[in-house]
């Protein structure tokens, strides 16, 4: 490709965080010669970034503890799924990528980046369907919804479901894929302006605002006792919950994105897990890999039939990551936060 900057930049992170992050101390950029990023082995490709994901557990990837997965080490790029363009491949390569080809993996706050071949996977676009859409729906955040649901929770039709966290990624999704199951979906998400959003655009039977001050009696009043529990949130919402289950509820621990960054403080609840039969069950959508195939058929079709949006919230500039995964857990974003990295155009398919 053409047209190439003389330097790549990334960001890495300098120390781990004690709470919250803190830019400019917890990460720190550098600009590399692209010139040192070329594929010096046959399984070596270079990858231009376009997008990058914003998600609530790369706070978790910061921490050294026992975990789903290795913490991001420090001095190493920071982890983030993204989307992006072959530049250019080693001359004795599978021939499996070439340059041009629209790609999606963990590629991290970076510019530019030499891969693995085996950890770059060129991307099938079907009309309607962009690149953006493997960081949304097609992607982790849309497979985390779609599992949690159905493989976690069994969501069929008639049940009450609530999903908390509901105007961010796995949370509008989880929404639209519990509607298009035959539930009635009650949401519970920041603010009038996403309630309004929640209901209008995404159909939801009902959207709670949690900062208003009769919360807890509009739950009570619209929810009363539920069957599932999409929960994103944990803290006092899923004390919340457990208090309104009805036998034989199943809870979803997606995330909990109040307590992340700092010690939780414990359930109340828990002891009507007991009596009503109830389950509450964690997840990890990397457990489910072998099944991705199913999950993006299914959710493609779900986007061509008109069933399932999804919405877009982009922001620009590589080096103000550390910035917008602070404002994620502000609520700044509806719809799935990304970042735009380079000046090149989505890849689409009409």
């Amino acid at each position: 490709m053409s047209n190439l900057p003389s330097h790549s930049t990334r960001v890495y992170l300098n120390e781990r965080p004690e709470r919250d992050v803190i830019p400019g101390t917890t990460f720190k950029t550098e600009k590399v010669l692209l010139s040192s990023l070329q594929p010096s082995k046959p399984t070596d490709v270079l990858v231009r970034v376009d997008y990058v994901s914003i998600d609530p557990a790369m706070r978790g990837w910061l921490d050294l503890r026992r975990s789903y997965i290795a913490p991001v080490e420090i001095g190493a790029t920071m982890r983030a799924a993204g989307v992006g363009t072959v530049v250019a491949v080693h001359s004795q390569s599978s021939g499996a990528l070439k340059p041009g080809d629209a790609v999606k993996g963990y590629f991290g706050w970076t510019e530019y980046g030499i891969f693995e071949e085996k950890r770059v996977e060129k991307l099938s676009l079907s009309p309607g369907v962009s690149s953006l859409d493997f960081l949304g729906p097609l992607g982790d955040t849309g497979k985390t919804a779609y599992f949690g649901l159905l493989d976690v929770a069994k969501i069929k039709a008639g049940d009450i479901c609530v999903v908390s966290g509901a105007a961010g990624a796995v949370g509008s999704a989880a929404c639209q894929i519990a509607k298009i199951k035959g539930a009635r979906v009650i949401a519970i998400a920041g603010g009038s302006q996403k309630c309004k959003w929640l209901e209008e655009e995404l159909g939801v039977d009902k959207a709670l605002d949690y900062k208003s001050s009769s919360f807890a009696e509009d739950f009570k009043k619209h929810v009363g006792y539920l069957d599932v529990y999409f929960d994103n949130v944990g803290g006092e919402i899923l004390d919340l919950c457990l208090g309104r289950l009805k036998q034989g509820a199943r809870i979803a621990l997606c995330g909990a994105i109040s307590d992340y960054g700092k010690t939780p403080s414990g359930l109340k609840g828990y002891l009507n897990l007991i009596s009503q039969r109830a389950t509450l069950q964690g997840f990890i959508v990397f457990d489910y890999a072998d099944r991705y195939a199913e999950a993006e058929a299914e959710m493609a079709k779900w986007m061509a039939e008109g069933k399932l949006k999804r919405h877009f919230h982009v922001v620009q500039g590589l080096e103000k990551c550390p910035e917008y995964l602070t404002q994620i857990f502000k609520g700044v974003n509806t719809g799935k936060l990304v970042v735009q990295v380079s000046e090149q155009p989505v890849a689409s398919k009409l």
